[in-house]
């Protein structure tokens, strides 16, 4: 997936200004900054939600030349937030997904992706009846179940995850996150809008640094995540591997072992 000089003007305020992206199969590619620089903006232009100018490549395709149908069938999206007007079960969300899909026929797919979320025993209850972040899952279980298999005849499907883990605990954090490296490793495209740094660094191969409309870094976590840049995008100290005073405790969740 790739985006060559992505500008985006919303009435009167360009938020995007001349942005490049690239995501490679195979990789967790994360777009993160702070509120307000353009992340989801970038990822709403690159699945056509707003209107832009610039270049959009999906598999090596122009997306503009694209039929809803063909796009469907490759890329799956999840919004940070869907509402629902009317009462549908858990079973009928995720649905939507599989019928947006190339499964159709799998009427067992559905129930596999609440597995895969954490949603077992959800199918029959009513969606608006869920919590938040148990609502976020559903909606993951309905992209996963538009493009279930990563990889088909031999070109990469996509998640395009806009904040996927911004209402869970930390358990399904790691939940949706690993499920997200799984994909990638069987060869298919993931690419998330995210918030915490920290996931961010143990989960993303490469990342994207946002700040007011621009590419402040790409590259690996390891380029990208440093002292400076941070504190430029941030605008306050962001020391990396480094511990807090003595006497103030902090948190460090660990990847879940292979």
């Amino acid at each position: 997936m790739q985006a060559f000089d992505i500008t985006v003007t919303l009435g009167r305020r360009t938020i995007l200004h001349g942005v490049d992206f690239e995501a490679k199969p195979g990789e967790v590619t994360a777009i993160a900054g702070p509120n307000g620089s353009g992340k989801t903006t970038l990822l709403r232009a690159m699945t056509g939600e707003v209107p832009f100018t610039g270049r959009v490549l999906l598999n090596g395709r122009d997306t503009s030349t694209m039929k809803p149908w063909e796009l469907a069938a490759i890329r799956a999206v999840q919004p940070q937030s869907a509402a629902i007007a009317f009462p549908f079960t858990v079973l009928e969300i995720v649905r939507l997904g599989l019928s947006a899909g190339l499964a159709a026929a799998d009427s067992a797919l559905p129930l596999r992706a609440l597995e895969q979320v954490d949603l077992a025993g959800y199918a029959g209850r009513f969606y608006q009846d869920l919590s938040g972040g148990e609502q976020q899952r559903v909606q993951l279980a309905r992209v996963l179940a538009q493009v279930w298999e990563p990889m088909a005849e031999g070109t990469p499907r996509w998640l395009i995850l806009d904040e996927p883990v911004a209402s869970l605990d930390i358990g399904h954090q790691f939940t949706v996150m690993d499920l997200a490296r799984s994909y990638a490793a069987r060869g298919g495209g993931v690419v998330a809008v995210m918030h915490d740094l920290n996931l961010t660094a143990m989960f993303a191969d490469r990342i994207t640094l946002v700040h007011a409309g621009t590419v402040a870094a790409a590259g690996t976590p390891q380029e990208v995540l440093t002292n400076h840049t941070l504190q430029h995008v941030y605008g306050c100290p962001v020391p990396v591997n480094t511990a807090p005073p003595p006497g103030v405790p902090f948190l460090l969740p660990q990847a879940r072992p292979a």
